[in-house]
């Protein structure tokens, strides 16, 4: 099947959805109609930017592997600045801790689906990464902030629990082991959710793109399936880092608690 592809004239016919909305909202008095219209805005300028960026890193002609990965490192910083700063603002170094967990669990799971499962001639295959790797590193930004979050404001409701551990002889990774599992758990439940349901309820965006590129719905599933063991990899891994980081940050050298 041939894509049809959108010029510039549809593009502005499909701002007529978003005409629609800030429509709705102003019908209604909800008041967001100016964040809508931002919103649509700030979308169009990013998107067609990244699609000139892209369009360079995957011309065949100038395949540069150092291109892919400063694109790959973009990525992980503004991923790693955005889940930092919806977990606190006021615990040190968490912007250095955000991003290595994000990029340890990221190298991890890319560097398994590339080398074991797709196998590309390039490892460096923008085709491949490059999609890839914006899925995972978005997911594993949502993992660490929702996981890291959860666990600051359990921590911060339970201090007299957390001192008392302590007074009794617990250990500072006994004393919250219990907030920590309920934080993983709470990074990794959009994730199950949607695992729960795919196929059936939902049709996620990755199998849609896919099908309206003209790819046999079998060989969507398939990577789809991919994607979703890859979410389900990254979500943890980060969870679990991310946590581990944040409950050395709890405690001095001394073992004491500081909040």
């Amino acid at each position: 099947m041939t894509l049809i592809t959108l010029d510039f004239t549809d593009l502005g016919l499909a701002f007529g959805l978003i005409a629609i909305a800030i429509a709705l909202s102003a019908w209604q008095k909800i008041g967001l109609e100016w964040q809508l219209a931002i919103a649509a805005v700030r979308t169009t300028i990013q998107l067609i930017f990244v699609g000139y960026i892209l369009a360079v890193v995957f011309d065949p002609r100038a395949k540069n592997p150092w291109l892919v990965v400063a694109i790959l490192a973009i990525m992980l910083t503004i991923a790693s600045i955005v889940a930092s700063n919806r977990i606190s603002k006021k615990i040190p170094q968490l912007r250095f801790l955000v991003w290595g967990a994000i990029f340890l669990s990221s190298a991890l799971t890319l560097t398994y689906t590339n080398f074991i499962v797709i196998q590309p001639q390039l490892w460096y295959e923008p085709q491949y990464l490059i999609p890839l790797a914006g899925i995972v590193i978005g997911n594993a930004m949502n993992g660490a902030a929702l996981a890291g979050e959860r666990l600051v404001s359990i921590v911060n409701a339970s201090q007299l629990e957390i001192e008392t551990h302590l007074s009794l002889g617990a250990t500072p990774q006994q004393a919250v082991a219990e907030y920590r599992k309920e934080a993983v758990k709470a990074g990794l439940i959009p994730t199950l959710n949607t695992m729960m349901v795919i196929g059936v309820v939902t049709l996620p965006g990755t199998i849609s793109g896919q099908l309206l590129s003209g790819i046999k719905p079998i060989d969507a599933a398939g990577y789809q399936i991919l994607i979703m063991f890859m979410m389900a990899l990254v979500n943890m891994a980060t969870a679990l880092l991310v946590t581990h980081g944040l409950c050395r940050q709890f405690f001095n050298r001394n073992d004491q608690f500081i909040g």
